[in-house]
C-alpha cells in the first residue's frame, strides 16, 4: 500500500530511528533488552491474529500470519534465558478497534510496516554488537514481515469492492501507525529525550 508509506513517511522513518529502539527498550540499549522488546511484539501479533482467524474473512491470512508470529515469537525468546511476554505494545489498542475484514487488513499492513522498521533497527543493533547470527534473524524476520505486506495486498484485492473498502483500510493502517509514533513521542519526551531528529 504505497499510499500508507507515503501518508507515513515521517513517523515510519523515525520508528525505523536509533531513537526508537532506546524508546523500546525504556532507555536500557542492551542485548536483552532490546530481545525482549522484540519477543513482546511477536507474541502480542501472534495473539492478535489468532483471534482474527477465529471470525474473519481473510481468516487464512490471519491464521498464517499467527502461526508465523509464534514462530518468530519461540525464536526470538530462545535467545532469552526465560522470558513471559510483557504488556503489548500500545498500536495493539489501536488494532483492537479494527471490526472488519478490511480494516483489520489495514490494521495489519500498518502494524507490518511498524515492525519492519523496527527489526531492521534491530538488525543493525545486533550487528553493531559483533553478533551477526541475531542480526541475520532480524533480517530474515524483517524479509518475512515484506512478504506479509504483499499478502495483505492480495488479500484486499479479493475483499475490497470499492474505493471506500481501501480508503478504509488505509485509515485503519494510518490509525495504528500513528498510535506506534504516538508511544515513541511520548515515551521519548517523559525520558527527557527530544524525539525529533537533530538536523
Amino acid at each position: 500500500m504505497p499510499a500508507v508509506r507515503e501518508a507515513n513517511k515521517t513517523e515510519l522513518s523515525r520508528l525505523g530511528s536509533s531513537k526508537a529502539l532506546y524508546a523500546l527498550t525504556a532507555g536500557e540499549m542492551e542485548p536483552d533488552a532490546v530481545l525482549t522488546a522484540m519477543a513482546d511484539d511477536h507474541a502480542a501479533a501472534a495473539e492478535t491474529y489468532e483471534g482474527w482467524a477465529a471470525a474473519d474473512d481473510a481468516a487464512d491470512l490471519f491464521g498464517a500470519a499467527a502461526e508465523a508470529e509464534q514462530d518468530a515469537y519461540d525464536t526470538v525468546a530462545g535467545e532469552l534465558d526465560a522470558h513471559e511476554p510483557g504488556e503489548a505494545p500500545d498500536l495493539y489498542a489501536a488494532m483492537g478497534s479494527a471490526e472488519t475484514g478490511i480494516e483489520r487488513l489495514g490494521a495489519f499492513v500498518g502494524r507490518t510496516l511498524v515492525a519492519k522498521a523496527h527489526r531492521s533497527q534491530a538488525t543493525g543493533f545486533f550487528t553493531g554488537q559483533a553478533d551477526p547470527g541475531t542480526a541475520s534473524t532480524f533480517r530474515g524476520l524483517g524479509s518475512d514481515l515484506e512478504d506479509h505486506l504483499a499478502d495483505a495486498v492480495d488479500a484486499l484485492d479479493a475483499l475490497a469492492d470499492d474505493d471506500d473498502d481501501w480508503e478504509l483500510a488505509e485509515a485503519a493502517a494510518n490509525e495504528v501507525i500513528g498510535a506506534a509514533y504516538e508511544d515513541y513521542f511520548s515515551t521519548l519526551e517523559g525520558m527527557g529525550v527530544n524525539p525529533k531528529p537533530v538536523c
